[in-house]
């Protein structure tokens, strides 16, 4: 199958290209980058006034596929996926069994070759079930497809398990993602300790939480000599932990949200709880500091952390309600909006956080648009602004607190190995 990409605007953060030009695609890869190709193709598109950027990248998913399919599925995850610009999407294991065995990494690959839309490339468990006690049997793990290993959701307190983790890992070329949250300081907390916790009798977690087990991890990142990447960092002094530390030549990358650069605890007052997200929701100082980390690349990868559950969990009241929201079809216009538009970032700076940096700490040849590469596309109109819409959202849950928001950047095709699998 061919297919042409006519008069589009290139922006490709790895070649630093920027500019407007044809892709000629042939069996799936890109065969030509030129302009004014002129060739006979099954399929053209014209992307005249459009830009034409790698396939996004998301290291941070749920899909809760094996255990809780009510929430979502591979096959409903990829359509959200493809639907906000995501060509390759990593799904975190705590699920039900925890991707703790190759088998389970072996069943992710193959629900996705009969029923995905988009690239789904699993991470594996640390610790067998979770627990944070026993290794999981990583070289296996990665024989069988893992891309990078993380215990999301929980923290591994066990100083000499996660110094034994990282040392394993370093052998493997692989990176060690790590959830810091101390549970002894958060335990029971529902939102970010401070003066709206206070107002809203609800019970804080203090951003120590976070901090504390952070500056554990740099400290054994840097005695291993090992690669650590921080997911959903939240908190000011978070990310100037990491800053020194890459300054110091520890191997460690970080992440951030969308919503953790975009809504602030203040939003929680409403009790919606679809703003109980872990980490919680911090302060107008952190969000300054999130996006300061951005710009001087203390922060690499902007992450949707994305996370659905049922109506009927969300339902309940802001204590018993589950954490997490979906951000798959609404992190790239969340990006455009807090970051491109406010200035924050150029718009080559952001997509480079979406695409390229992550492929790199991943170590996978995606990210890119260039000549011999797989054809991994997403093509948006930077001036259509779209509304979000519950009805309309693909993924099967609908935990989101951007309904109703209208956000710039339409994504109007996204495009797998050369195919077309969302257009809008």
């Amino acid at each position: 199958m061919s297919l042409l990409i006519k008069k589009g605007r290139i922006l490709d953060p790895a070649s630093h290209l920027d500019k407007v030009l044809d892709i000629f695609i042939e069996d799936g890869k890109i065969k030509r980058i030129e302009a004014d190709i002129d060739l006979a193709c099954e399929q053209v598109i014209d992307a005249s006034g459009k830009v034409v950027i790698p396939g996004l990248i998301d290291m941070h998913t749920h899909l809760r596929e094996p255990g809780r399919e009510d929430e979502e599925t591979i096959e409903s995850g990829t359509r959200a996926a493809a639907r906000g610009g995501f060509t390759t999407i990593c799904c975190m294991p705590n699920t039900e069994p925890a991707i703790d065995d190759p088998s389970l990494v072996e069943f992710i690959y193959k629900q996705t070759e009969n029923k995905g839309i988009v690239e789904v490339l699993p991470i594996a468990a640390i610790s067998k079930d979770r627990k944070g006690k026993n290794l999981s049997p990583m070289g296996r793990l990665k024989a069988a497809g893992a891309v990078a290993f993380s215990d999301d959701g929980d923290w591994i307190a066990n100083s000499s398990l996660m110094r034994r983790a990282l040392e394993y890992l370093k052998s493997f070329n692989l990176v060690l993602i790590s959830h810091c949250e101390d549970k002894n300081l958060s335990g029971g907390g529902v939102m970010n300790e401070g003066y709206f916790s206070t107002i809203t009798g609800l019970k804080g977690i203090p951003r120590e939480a976070e901090e504390v087990a952070l500056f554990r991890d740099l400290a054994l990142a840097r005695m291993s000599r090992s690669s650590l990447h921080i997911a959903h960092v939240s908190t000011c002094r978070s990310v100037k932990l990491i800053r020194e530390a890459k300054q110091a030549g520890v191997k460690v990358t970080a992440e951030v949200t969308p919503h953790h650069f975009t809504l602030t605890e203040k939003e929680v007052a409403t009790f919606d709880t679809n703003t109980k997200i872990n980490p919680p929701l911090r302060g107008t100082e952190d969000i300054e500091a999130l996006k300061e980390g951005l710009i001087d690349s203390a922060i690499d990868v902007i992450a949707t952390d994305h996370a659905p559950h049922t109506p009927e969990e969300k339902e309940k009241d802001y204590v018993g309600a589950p954490f997490g929201i979906i951000g798959l079809e609404t992190a790239f216009g969340l990006v455009i909006r807090e970051l491109v538009e406010k200035k924050v970032l150029s718009l080559m700076q952001a997509v480079a956080k979406l695409t390229i940096n992550p492929a790199r700490i991943l170590g996978i040849d995606r990210g890119r648009i260039k000549e011999g590469v797989k054809a991994n596309i997403t093509i948006f109109d930077p001036d259509k602004v779209w509304l979000v819409k519950e009805e309309e959202l693909a993924s099967k849950s609908k935990n989101s607190p951007f309904i109703g928001w209208k956000l710039p950047g339409k994504i109007e095709r996204t495009i797998v190995g050369g195919k077309i699998v969302y257009s809008g």
